[in-house]
């Protein structure tokens, strides 16, 4: 056994009993804290790579997923807009009331 999968799996049992203890403690950072190192150790564990590359790969995915949630948001305020202005052109257009020349 590699020693980045030792580490790894004990990065996991750190992350787990942190987010266990975070979670009794109403203490919300350290629970999303001890996600992140079991995240990581699982990495490691799994794919036996160094720590500070499974960290860097958790990076990565947290900015492209930050990514998908910008995009996303900025479709849904695109879609509002268009719906608004699809309900605006869908009501009817007042007439002007003629008015007669003598």
């Amino acid at each position: 056994m590699n020693w980045d999968r030792v580490e790894g799996q004990w990065k996991q049992r750190r992350g787990k009993a942190v987010h266990h203890w975070g979670k009794v403690m109403n203490d919300e950072l350290a629970a999303i804290s001890g996600k992140y190192e079991e995240l990581v150790g699982r990495l490691q564990e799994n794919y036996g790579i160094a720590r500070e590359e499974a960290k860097e790969k958790t990076e990565e995915f947290k900015k492209g997923v930050e990514n998908l949630k910008k995009s996303n948001a900025n479709l849904m305020s695109l879609q509002k807009s268009l719906s608004k202005r699809k309900k605006q052109s869908n009501r009817k257009p007042v007439k002007a009331k003629a008015t007669s020349r003598r």
